[in-house]
């Protein structure tokens, strides 16, 4: 099943509260909030006082992707704002088993996420203790940014070894997912689709979600269909 996760940092910050009201309404799945602190990437957003303001316009989860340095100090303030699902990045954890289990200890889900350049052997062996991955597909830190196309190889790869392992581990993407590149996510194994622009640049939220679904399912119907054999060689 396909999950859209509207991302907040391309809402209107003057009204977000109507904005997470719009976007449950339009059929979102969760919402995806990035907290940058400046220090792990260069831009600053939001801390929890405001997560935990939003919280009442919205019934669906909250996505909260911590961009942060040192998350562990953080992290049980973030689950009393309101979050379900805690996603750290791998490369700003120096014990990231440790991480993970913190954030179970708040009653959240566990997400790690990898920058484009982080090899997915950083997470090998925590992969069966945690909910979902998170792949950037952007370089983390401001939105609005073009999709790198070498990530989706990564994405292909990182299927293969949660299925080889039988686990449920959910495979979300975040960065440039638009029209042009969410069939190209569908097809290579993403199942959570992070979008900004995407949705909240649209006139339409309803119908922005409903068309991302709609290319979802083209691009994954399409690599079931049996692939036509090459012409035969005159």
């Amino acid at each position: 099943m396909a999950l859209i996760a509207p991302s907040i940092l391309a809402a209107d910050f003057a009204c977000l509260g109507d904005e997470l009201r719009a976007i449950t309404a339009a059929g979102a799945d969760m919402i995806h909030i990035d907290v940058m602190d400046g220090h792990f990437v260069p831009n600053i957003t939001i801390g929890p006082p405001v997560i935990k303001a939003l919280r009442r316009h919205s019934t669906l989860p909250f996505d909260v992707h911590l961009m942060i340095a040192q998350p562990d100090g953080y992290i049980e303030d973030f689950a009393d704002a309101g979050a379900q699902i805690i996603t750290v990045q791998v490369e700003a954890c120096t014990h990231l088993h440790r991480t993970i289990q913190l954030i179970r200890k708040v009653n959240c889900q566990p997400a790690v996420a990898l920058n484009p350049a982080t090899p997915l052997e950083s997470i090998r062996y925590v992969l069966e203790e945690v909910n979902m991955v998170l792949l950037m597909t952007v370089n983390p830190g401001f939105g609005g940014q073009e999709f790198i196309r070498g990530v989706l190889p990564k994405i292909r790869q990182l299927r293969k070894m949660i299925d080889s392992a039988g686990l449920q581990v959910k495979i979300q993407t975040d960065g440039g997912v638009n029209d042009d590149t969410i069939g190209l996510i569908a097809r290579d194994g993403g199942e959570v689709f992070v979008a900004g622009t995407a949705i909240f640049g649209q006139d339409d939220y309803a119908r922005a979600i409903a068309r991302l679904r709609q290319l979802i399912e083209a691009a994954r119907k399409q690599e079931k269909e049996p692939k036509k054999p090459d012409p035969p060689q005159e």
